[in-house]
């Protein structure tokens, strides 16, 4: 899938007063918009993803599954601050026509969120059937809620929180350290800070998945070996494989996004602003979970009106929501028959 872009005239009004200049969004659709306009389902990607949604999240596109070209409208839209295409520190201030760099605006992740509903209402999408995201998604996706209300029939979120913790903050910081350890962080180009960015993402790494995937994957068969383990061999590879397709800049920036998080914010408190989204939801947690626990899942359905809760038993940690395909298939294809 070719994703697609567009560049709005009309400045994004940030939430910190400034204003992004000719907001660039990139996104993908996949199958066609029916006459009566309510098939659409929107998905909102994890951090470092993009909305290529049929790759990597591929096991639940097709005939049957719940991403459904041959039935459904499907759009993705590529996160603001992302290196995929949308506005980012990656790309050029229109006032200089130089690479924006650490200089690109602060923006929350509510940010985030204002220019996804640009975009839906550039394609005249004012009904969505089904709004889905997970992790960074999930937060996106309560805020894209929140504001439209009652164009949202069904929301389903995922290893999210209605607010950023600050055991995950904390963990946002110390990757910034490792950002910031590297001096090359302050060039503004395209190779700024590889290394810090290796760095930083090796450090997160572990959150992201569990104490039994590690045992499963990268125990060692050699009872003698006191070098060369798989464990590190692993962190390594995956650190290397994250600066060939990333941007440091980008990434520093998401992290200042992923802190903003708090549906609190100018809505008096957590429950007040989750009691505005009146989609039927489904929260998914799962039970090794180390960067965002099932406790923050059920917060979630215990304060939106009229939300579920499922676990989901897996030993993959916060990444499950990429791998236990079977029985997200499952559970969600078993809440949409339901609603």
């Amino acid at each position: 899938m070719n994703p697609k872009s567009i560049t709005f005239d009309d400045p994004l009004e940030l939430e910190s007063g400034a204003q992004l200049l000719k907001p660039a969004v990139t996104y993908s659709t996949y199958g066609s918009l029916n006459v009566p306009k309510d098939n659409v389902i929107v998905v909102c990607h994890a951090l470092t993803a993009n909305s290529n949604v049929d790759d990597w999240w591929a096991g639940l596109f097709g005939e049957a599954k719940i991403f459904d070209p041959s039935n459904n409208y499907i759009v993705c839209i590529n996160n603001l601050g992302s290196p995929y295409g949308s506005s980012s520190p990656k790309s050029n201030d229109p006032k200089s026509n130089n690479r924006y760099g650490l200089d690109f605006p602060f923006y929350t992740l509510r940010d985030t969120a204002d220019l996804h509903i640009r975009l839906l209402e550039h394609l005249k999408i004012t009904e969505i059937s089904l709004l889905i995201g997970g992790s960074c998604g999930g937060n996106i996706a309560q805020e894209i809620a929140i504001t439209l209300g009652d164009q949202i029939d069904k929301l389903v979120i995922m290893c999210c929180s209605a607010q950023e913790t600050p055991w995950v903050i904390s963990i946002h910081e110390s990757q910034r350290i490792a950002l910031k350890s590297d001096p090359t962080l302050l060039e503004n180009n395209t190779d700024a800070a590889r290394e810090g960015l290796r760095g930083a993402r090796a450090f997160a790494l572990p959150f992201y998945r569990s104490h039994p995937s590690f045992k499963i994957r990268q125990s060692e068969d050699n009872n003698e070996k006191v070098i060369d383990f798989k464990a590190a061999s692993y962190i390594q590879y995956q650190g290397q494989k994250f600066i060939d397709r990333y941007d440091a800049h980008c990434y520093y920036n998401q992290l200042d996004a992923l802190d903003t998080h708090n549906v609190a914010r100018g809505r008096i408190d957590i429950r007040t602003a989750l009691s505005m989204i009146s989609a039927r939801t489904l929260c998914i947690g799962f039970s090794t979970d180390l960067l965002i626990p099932v406790i923050e899942q059920q917060i979630l359905a215990e304060n939106i009106p009229n939300a579920q809760y499922a676990e989901i038993e897996t030993e993959f940690g916060h990444d499950a929501f990429l791998i236990e395909i079977v029985e997200l298939q499952k559970i969600i294809g078993a809440f949409l028959k339901e609603v």
